[in-house]
């Protein structure tokens, strides 16, 4: 899958803050890549640099296989943290002015904020001040002039926040369907369960230096303990007897109307091997592996603040 943007050695300081040390990441066209990281730890500044907002003192961006220009902004789109609309103006006027600052004739740009406003059944807003809307209405606007011109790249930092839960799903539509259409997406958020449902990759940057890259099923791959959470009915000695080589029982008590058990497999043994021992003495009702979530993963990166490599 060819890449749609690669960022290389990049490095950037305000003053005597370092806020990207050698910062290198590859995102795939047609992924949807999550760019991950505590408050503060680099984040922000790499997305301003992507977006041409600010320039980095060392490095290389390449977009679309060429280096980074002004004019591949009109194939970007940006949603940032903190939204920029103009609050005396009229929300049609400024989408309109502002879809025509993205490329579009003032013809195309009518059409296809026509289609957006249909679509989230927002067309009494048009007339509106901006400042007569909610802040999650402002957002739903400001969403609307980020993919409006259609981008190769659509760079959205924090873009539920503000959203109650109805509209944060509506946002989430509408980027699967975006990805679908063969839309990039690159989104920084603190919310893992957005990640969870969403990102096929994600790099993790934290004090200014990326931890970890990679798609989220080796991620996850990386970060398991071999634990497995079992459900069955039998005796201790039952489940004692399943128990041989390189299996450790970490846990056994009752659970419901039977008993619930965690076994650590170590090294290579097959869980198949396991699963048939387990069989033989006792009665199984579940027998799933304990894959670690995306805020566990993020939780112990960023505590132990190390460098991970994925092996595709």
């Amino acid at each position: 899958m060819p890449n749609i943007l690669e960022v290389r050695n990049v490095s950037k300081a305000y003053d005597k803050h370092i806020a990207l040390e050698n910062v290198s990441i590859t995102i795939n066209e047609g992924s949807v890549f999550g760019l991950l990281g505590p408050n503060g730890a680099g984040k922000t500044s790499l997305i301003r640099i992507i977006n041409q907002i600010t320039a980095p003192d060392s490095g290389q961006i390449m977009f679309d296989g060429k280096p980074l220009s002004p004019q591949h902004t009109a194939q970007i789109g940006y949603l940032p943290e903190e939204r920029g609309l103009y609050k005396k103006m009229e929300v049609g006027e400024q989408v309109l002015y502002l879809a025509q600052l993205k490329g579009l004739s003032r013809a195309d740009a009518i059409i296809k904020l026509k289609y957006w406003f249909e679509k989230f059944e927002i067309k009494d807003w048009w007339k509106k001040k901006v400042e007569e809307l909610s802040k999650g209405m402002q957002q739903k606007v400001q969403f609307i002039v980020t993919v409006v011109h259609e981008p190769k790249l659509l760079i959205l930092d924090e873009p539920f926040t503000g959203f109650d839960p109805i509209n944060a799903n509506l946002i989430k539509d509408e980027l699967i369907e975006l990805k679908k259409k063969g839309t990039t997406i690159a989104l920084s958020t603190h919310r893992m369960e957005s990640v969870e449902e969403l990102c096929t990759h994600i790099a993790l940057i934290n004090k200014s230096r990326k931890l970890l890259e990679g798609p989220v099923k080796e991620v996850r791959k990386l970060y398991k303990s071999n634990v497995y959470a079992i459900e069955y009915e039998g005796t201790n000695i039952g489940l004692a007897n399943s128990m041989w080589g390189d299996f450790e029982l970490i846990e056994n008590e009752p659970y419901g109307d039977g008993m619930k058990a965690l076994i650590k497999v170590n090294g290579n043994i097959n869980t198949n091997s396991l699963l048939q021992g387990l069989i033989n003495n006792v009665t199984i009702h579940s027998f799933k592996e304990l894959v670690p979530t995306m805020n566990d993963i993020f939780i112990q990166s960023v505590t132990n603040n190390e460098i991970q490599t994925i092996h595709e």
